[in-house]
């Protein structure tokens, strides 16, 4: 099997697992808010899922305009990325536009926190196992651990320190959460947290840093989403506190 197949299969199982545990905990009453109503569920579904599609499309875009526009207005060639960074983002641009159109104020994220986390942390393996051909591998490193993707170059796993935090934030998730008291919490706590983690990891990864030579598009939309949670950042870390 060749690297890009183990890659695909990680996604498969990525998405496979990750929608499982999502099921396990729904049965369990995690996370039910705004999604106890069918129709009002089926909405939300199909905003996340519209919203997800056209941010991962979007951070591709924005993370090197000039490859992603390299053949335009040939759009075939447009069709060719996606980031986990956008997916997230624009999910939750799309669930919560379709909320405020059905006139929802409850949350609908609990649920969402630790399955998303696993189906991350799955794909990441298909990440390093890929190699170069992947393109999340970190830059050039003289640090003992440093790994060589194939090209004889020691270079940053970023796949295994992403790895490594998915699974510290899952346990201080799990351990605290008790301290969340209001719906949505737990979700925020993870976005927040991984679009931190990503803002800075980036600067240890080859990336195009394509506005005012500081930072990277999918930077911009970690910060876009950051500043989405402005508001909840203080309490939440109150709350973690305490």
């Amino acid at each position: 099997m060749t690297a890009l197949q183990l890659h695909l299969l990680f996604e498969v199982l990525a998405y496979a697992a990750g929608f499982r545990f999502f099921l396990y905990l729904r049965k369990r009453g995690a996370g039910a808010g705004a999604l106890e109503n069918r129709e009002n569920a089926l909405v939300i579904g199909v905003g996340a899922i519209v919203g997800a599609a056209l941010g991962a499309k979007i951070a591709w875009m924005l993370y090197d305009p000039a490859f992603a526009f390299t053949n335009f207005p040939d759009w075939r060639h447009l069709l060719g990325g996606k980031s986990i960074i956008g997916a997230l983002v624009g999910g939750l641009a799309g669930v919560e536009t379709a909320k405020r159109a059905l006139g929802v104020r409850a949350s609908s994220g609990d649920a969402f926190a630790l399955p998303l986390m696993l189906g991350i942390g799955i794909g990441r393996i298909g990440c390093f196992l890929a190699g170069l051909d992947d393109g999340t591998y970190g830059n050039p490193t003289q640090l003992p651990w440093g790994v060589d993707f194939g090209d004889g170059i020691p270079r940053h796993p970023t796949q295994i320190y992403e790895e490594i935090f998915l699974v510290l934030w899952a346990i201080l998730l799990i351990k605290r959460g008790n301290h969340l008291t209001q719906p949505g919490d737990r979700f925020r706590v993870f976005l927040i947290g991984y679009l931190t983690y990503r803002l800075l990891i980036e600067w240890i990864r080859p990336m195009p840093m394509a506005y005012l030579g500081l930072f990277s598009g999918l930077q911009l939309l970690c910060l876009a989403g950051l500043l989405y949670y402005r508001r909840d950042i203080p309490r939440l870390i109150r709350a973690y506190l305490c």
